[in-house]
């Protein structure tokens, strides 16, 4: 089955405004690039995944996707994640993808046996709620258009509607590091306690100490 994984990333100086009491704006910057380099690297790692699709208007994180190969989609207006996502299972179903992994730029502890683990489920439609068991931070969809991503809070439920809405089978998987999205202090310092930090992130993190 030909599936590509869809990887949405903000502009780096407007993301992550919510880690401001815990990082300053210029580590804030590195450090959201360090974790989409992390999670990049791990997805261009794994070999059921076709192609890797970065939908971003963020200049370094175009240079990083090229550098990679993979494939890039602008995205000049930045509605939110769930019109980024719809962006790139759009680019997706014109690259010919049967199935599509959409992953936040903010998992950087992403364990590819995670991934691997994702990928063998055969359900249509795949949710990986966040640590608080709420939000979604991994969505696998077949095909591609099964059902409309819809992130944001309380997005575990909206998915899961969804698809008894559009009448197929899901599911809910939950993995550990696919939990750990990073927007609040308190979900730094769940990744920190961890200890599942990339190695880019680690090193962002040290270099604010």
């Amino acid at each position: 089955m030909r599936t590509v994984a869809v990887l949405p990333v903000k502009r780096f100086a407007r993301a992550k405004q919510r880690l401001r009491e815990a990082v300053d704006d210029g580590a804030r910057e590195r450090l959201a690039a360090a974790m989409v380099a992390d999670v990049l690297e791990v997805l261009e790692s794994i070999a059921e995944l076709e192609r890797v699709i970065v939908v971003t208007a963020e200049p370094g994180v175009v240079a990083m996707a090229d550098e990679r190969g993979a494939h890039v989609v602008d995205d000049p207006h930045e509605a939110g994640q769930s019109a980024a996502a719809a962006l790139g299972v759009l680019a997706a179903r014109e690259l010919g993808a049967q199935r599509v992994l959409l992953v936040p730029g903010d998992t950087p502890g992403l364990d590819p046996d995670d991934v691997r683990a994702l990928l063998a489920c055969t359900e249509p439609v795949v949710v990986v709620p966040d640590r608080h068991g709420t939000g979604t931070n991994a969505l696998l969809l077949t095909p591609p258009a099964a059902i409309a991503p819809a992130f944001g809070p309380g997005s575990r439920a909206r998915h899961e509607a969804a698809a008894d809405a559009a009448g197929v089978d899901h599911a809910v998987l939950d993995l550990p590091s696919l939990g750990l999205d990073v927007d609040t202090p308190e979900d730094l310092a769940a990744l920190r306690a961890s200890g599942r930090l990339g190695a880019r992130t680690a090193a962002a993190l040290a270099a604010r100490v």
